[in-house]
């Protein structure tokens, strides 16, 4: 594995998306857009930008001497905000940045006051989770439009203990991970999973949490019973010692992006959940390919040392639990949360779904690895407008697929399907629910473009088309460019335009484009794309979550942002898709110091902005000012308290406009 041992253990397993476990010969889409755009160009790009590295360094990237021509046909009026990196959070003039909650805030009814010095894993569970990451808004009443009264349904999607617990780390930001004890790891466990708040805008355009709401839950890894539906539920590769069903499971962990339901539900994606095992099974056990493909074998976390279900010597078949998309109703607490199989098993990134032509729902969906695929999702049944009840189990049944660009611009869906094609009892699958359980293996058989770090997958209902967010992945070498995945050493990322046939979203074909290639356009050995119009500050690199608001508008928020490449922390962009503006950025808001931006949720009447700040003060050897690794004594920020003795927690965080009125109009 290429590890950093530069970097703290949660940086780290941050990394696990970043390794490549695809050991397949299928063509990447860095073959497919060399092939589309050209092989000579593109390796041209590919000289320039080892001779900059090898002769002036990384420095060479943080150019923005390329003057500024402005884009008047960009729909996204805002004075824009310089880039940057401090230990604030920043928006643009003339808007407000509030915290909404925060990390040990009150959720539960019952929830006692965060005290960091003396936590519990009691108390964890009705206080707000940690690594706030995906937010969903659902309107209330339910199946209205209201943009003033709802529920926010948060992930919070891994732990950070080097910062979250006094004394535990040393100086290097590092510990054994046996020195934690069993309840340390209880809590991180109860602080992992969802949270759902009730919030309300009050008369002076201020957001608050209705404490002591009926609505207010905590799902959590720890004690959160879910029930496994679809084709996998009861097979024999889930059931369990504390199981023997294989229908029912505690927790949901590694929560990355997700989506909101025409129905009204919420769904969450199970990401990098294969750090959270110990233990190593032999290569002759009938789950050892299974596991590797999914990049088994190395625990981040100390889960294993006190619940055995976490160990794979002992609990072999656990693991096949987790990597599913997992839906909750917000709107009744005492529901059971669901595991919903038919949408595969991989590291998902995200769930964001549209309502086709005919009815059917259509889920697109993102594995987040370097060299992994993108995914799709047609329900078998139809949405009903008009009986919520009907809709609840639509996605137990339907159709997978996986993506594959060809160099002519084009799309194939192809079904992943048991039966069908490869994926047949001779290449070791035996019904649906082996395939759907090893998802990544029956997709490599099918040829599947290897892609950037697929993330966040969302279509937009106003112009028809869909948006793939590739992050970065610097590993993908010269000869390994395609025309989907463009650059080798993509430090930077890019996002595909993809275009349905026919305007189908159910259709097995489609068109594809590059709607831009990420990083600084004025150095030309990065081979960006922007708009002539971005300026400095509107470029931007490793895009990750995004949003499509209701006129159809995309804005696009960073995970890492390339920041030795950038100098700049991550934020949010706007970023025109349409006209002769199109490709130009506009930076909107920015993060401080060592946080991801996540979340992005804009509510139906554009005026307000929820965005999720994910550990703030993580890493902080890389800011200058710093120089040193944050942990619960020393971080690079105490965001945002700001108090003593306080580390940095993650909140969510509401911008609204001075005066009122819709963001970024």
């Amino acid at each position: 594995m290429d590890q950093d041992s530069t970097l703290s253990r949660v940086q780290r397993y941050e990394q696990q998306d970043d390794r490549s476990s695809n050991a397949s010969d299928n063509p990447t889409m860095g073959d497919i857009v060399n092939a589309r755009f050209g092989r000579r160009g593109m390796l041209r790009g590919a000289l320039a930008v080892s001779a900059i590295s090898a002769v002036v360094g990384p420095a060479a990237f943080l150019s923005n001497s390329r003057p500024a021509q402005a884009a008047s046909a960009s729909r996204y009026v805002f004075e824009e905000l310089e880039a940057g990196v401090d230990a604030k959070h920043h928006v643009a003039k003339g808007y407000d940045a509030d915290i909404l909650i925060r990390w040990g805030d009150p959720v539960v009814k019952g929830a006692p006051a965060f005290d960091v010095q003396k936590q519990t894993a009691a108390a964890q569970e009705k206080q707000f989770g940690y690594n706030n990451d995906y937010i969903g808004y659902v309107p209330l009443p339910l199946g209205s439009t209201s943009s003033d009264h709802g529920l926010l349904v948060v992930n919070h999607e891994y732990t950070d203990a080097a910062i979250m617990f006094p004394g535990l780390a040393d100086a290097k930001g590092e510990f054994e991970l046996s020195q934690q004890s069993k309840e340390q790891v209880d809590i991180e466990m109860a602080a992992h999973g969802q949270s759902v708040i009730e919030i309300k805008r009050g008369a002076d355009g201020k957001w608050a949490v209705v404490p002591d709401s009926a609505y207010g839950r905590r799902i959590t890894a720890l004690s959160t019973e879910f029930l496994v539906t679809g084709p996998a539920a009861g097979h024999d590769r889930l059931k369990t010692s504390a199981d023997k069903t294989g229908t029912k499971v505690i927790g949901t962990i590694n929560n990355c992006a997700g989506g909101t339901t025409p129905w009204g539900t919420t769904v969450h994606a199970e990401e990098n959940f294969n750090g959270y095992f110990g233990g190593e099974l032999k290569d002759d056990h009938p789950e050892a390919r299974n596991y590797k493909r999914y990049g088994m074998g190395e625990a981040e976390y100390g889960w294993s040392l006190h619940h055995d279900r976490f160990d794979v010597v002992k609990e072999p078949n656990e693991a096949n639990r987790f990597g599913w998309i997992v839906e909750i109703d917000p709107t009744d607490p005492t529901s059971t949360p669901k595991k919903r199989t038919a949408l595969g098993r991989f590291k998902h990134e995200g769930a964001e779904s549209i309502v086709a032509k005919d009815g059917r729902v259509v889920v697109y969906m993102g594995d987040d690895q370097r060299f992994d695929y993108l995914y799709k999702f047609v329900t078998a049944g139809t949405f009903n407008l008009n009986d919520r009840k009907a809709n609840m189990d639509l996605l137990d049944q339907g159709t997978l697929y996986v993506a594959k660009f060809d160099a002519d611009g084009k799309v194939a869906w192809m079904p992943v399907v048991f039966g069908q094609g490869p994926l047949t009892e001779a290449n070791g699958f035996k019904s649906q629910a082996d395939v759907l359980i090893e998802t990544r293996r029956a997709a490599d058989l099918l040829g599947a473009t290897k892609m950037d770090r697929p993330e966040d997958v969302q279509p937009n209902p106003v112009n028809g088309k869909v948006y793939v967010i590739l992050t970065n992945n610097d590993k993908r070498k010269a000869e390994q460019v395609d025309a989907a995945n463009p650059r080798p050493e993509n430090k930077f990322g890019h996002i595909v335009e993809i275009t349905p046939a026919d305007g189908d979203h159910t259709a097995t074909a489609a068109a594809w484009d590059l709607l831009v290639k990420c990083g600084d356009p004025s150095v030309a050995a990065v081979g960006a794309t922007f708009h002539p119009g971005t300026s400095k500050n509107g470029w931007f690199g490793s895009p990750d979550n995004c949003e499509i608001d209701a006129d159809g508008r995309l804005w696009v928020a960073t995970d890492g942002n390339n920041f030795k490449y950038s100098g700049r922390a991550d934020g949010i962009w706007g970023l025109e898709t349409e006209g002769e503006a199109r490709g130009t950025g506009k930076l909107f808001f920015r993060v401080p110091v060592g946080a991801e931006m996540c979340g992005p949720k804009i509510t139906p009447d554009l005026a307000t902005f929820f965005v999720a700040v994910q550990h703030p003060g993580e890493g902080g050897k890389e800011w200058p000012e710093f120089g040193r690794p944050s942990t619960f004594a020393d971080p690079s920020t105490r965001w945002p308290d700001f108090q003593d003795g306080v580390p940095p927690r993650p909140s969510v965080v509401v911008i609204t406009k001075q005066g009122g009125g819709k963001i970024g109009v």
